[in-house]
């Protein structure tokens, strides 16, 4: 298990289990798990998932994005990870961080 630390600064953890089920799913992450944990801790932008998750994006190449799900307890000071996939599409209108202004 490996943890990065959120832009919040909130550990999330990356398990072995978590990560062979991204990688069951989606084989073209299979060499990117350190860019994983990387997108959680600088990301280029955050994204407003589902049910409360949260989605860490960094680019990755032109026009190809890595997206990272997790959630996040801050009073619990604790987050995990929940997936990871390419994309070549952002819903800007959902962006948490960094803010509009």
């Amino acid at each position: 298990m490996d943890i990065a630390y959120s832009i919040n600064n909130i550990p999330v953890r990356l398990t072995r289990e978590r990560w062979f089920h991204i990688t069951e799913n989606h084989d073209d992450l299979a060499g990117y798990y350190d860019d994983v944990l990387d997108t959680i801790e600088n990301p280029d932008l955050i994204i407003q998932g589902y049910g409360g998750a949260l989605i860490a994006v960094k680019g990755i190449g032109r026009k190809r994005y890595l997206g990272v799900i997790y959630k996040e307890f801050i009073g619990k000071k604790d987050g995990f990870v929940i997936s990871a996939y390419f994309t070549s599409k952002i819903d800007r209108k959902k962006i948490l961080w960094p803010e509009k202004h």
